[in-house]
């Protein structure tokens, strides 16, 4: 061999990844909060933490990822909303402890590097960031030749708040009588996709752009739409009402999300048809001859958070959610658990 090999006839090109870096400094600075020292691009961020109104600060941190709701937006072509998703998956795993986002890094990794791809993903992730009011503090794109598709590529995220010790939301205060609030999510969210494409494009040979009349739209727009992020509504209910337990509903759905909070001696009961279940679980249900215990353990059906508060209090908070146009709704009570193997139950 005569010639001199570089990295870049390796596949990875330091050039354009620099320049990515520009572009992502500017998107990052639309999600600048006060704790942030510096700029994007130095080895760790910066964050100073203001614990002036908190007697023993504690930090809560979360890393998820996105999952094969990126084969959706591959198949589309469409990049700009999974950083969202991305964000909403870790910083909704701090809120139910009650903690206040502070700042979130992610992890871009690619065979061969789209500078526009990867700018549409960041903007979405800044989106995320400023919806759940927390700072795009760093990250990192890793590119790596011969390791994923063409314009294939897969996220991680990390979240990182803040919370007072004695404001924890461990779920140690859920006694007997409680009531479960079930907050709307905006769809699948970002689990049980694996299923969810099997259905549509496998069983029913559907393309991204099919329109779908029960749905109102393209199966590719409803299985694209955003995880709710539930950080502001959250916190400015925690400084009010007495909110004893959340629940993240994500893998598992409601049947296993919610008894991981709950103390020993308590089980929950859900009241079917409780709730108002979005259309897209019913086509999915019925596409797929999927039993009614299979969608509860796969897909929120409709419930992207739950809150348990007392039983007392439980009128009040719904008055309060209807009076900002959010969908809630009373969906089971906290119950004596009779046995050790008798965590929930449908009623």
């Amino acid at each position: 061999m005569t010639d001199s090999l570089t990295y870049a006839d390796a596949g990875v090109n330091i050039e354009k990844a620099n320049k990515l870096v520009e572009s992502i400094r500017e998107i990052a600075k639309k999600t600048m909060r006060p704790g942030v020292i510096g700029e994007i691009g130095g080895f760790g961020g910066l964050f100073s933490i203001n614990t002036t109104n908190l007697q023993k600060p504690v930090l809560v941190s979360s890393t998820d990822g996105v999952g094969t709701k990126l084969k959706v937006a591959f198949m589309m072509g469409k990049h700009d909303t999974v950083g969202i998703d991305l964000v909403a998956m870790s910083v909704n795993d701090i809120i139910v402890q009650g903690a206040e986002p502070l700042f979130f890094l992610d992890y871009f990794a690619t065979g061969e590097l789209d500078t526009g791809i990867a700018a549409d993903v960041i903007t979405g992730i800044a989106e995320g960031c400023k919806q759940a009011k927390c700072a795009l503090l760093g990250g990192e794109t890793a590119e790596m030749p011969g390791f994923y598709k063409k314009n294939e590529y897969d996220l991680a995220g990390f979240a990182v708040g803040i919370v007072d010790y004695n404001k924890i939301i461990d779920g140690s205060g859920i006694r007997m009588g409680h009531k479960l609030i079930g907050i709307s999510s905006s769809g699948l969210h970002s689990n049980g996709y694996s299923l969810a494409r099997k259905i549509c494009f496998d069983v029913l040979k559907l393309k991204t752009d099919s329109y779908v009349p029960e749905l109102g739209k393209t199966i590719g727009e409803e299985l694209l739409t955003p995880t709710r992020i539930y950080s502001e509504i959250i916190l400015s209910f925690l400084k009010e009402l007495p909110i004893h337990g959340l629940a993240h509903i994500t893998g598992g759905g409601l049947s296993e999300n919610i008894i991981r909070i709950i103390p020993e001696t308590c089980m929950v009961r859900i009241v079917k048809g409780s709730w108002e279940i979005p259309p897209v679980f019913h086509f999915l249900q019925e596409a797929g001859n999927i039993s009614g215990e299979e969608m509860m353990k796969t897909f929120n059906n409709g419930i992207g958070m739950v809150a348990i508060v007392p039983e007392k209090s439980a009128q009040e908070i719904m008055e309060r959610f209807s009076a900002i146009n959010e969908k809630a709704f009373i969906i089971g009570d906290i119950a004596e658990r009779k046995t050790s193997h008798e965590q929930i139950k449908w009623i």
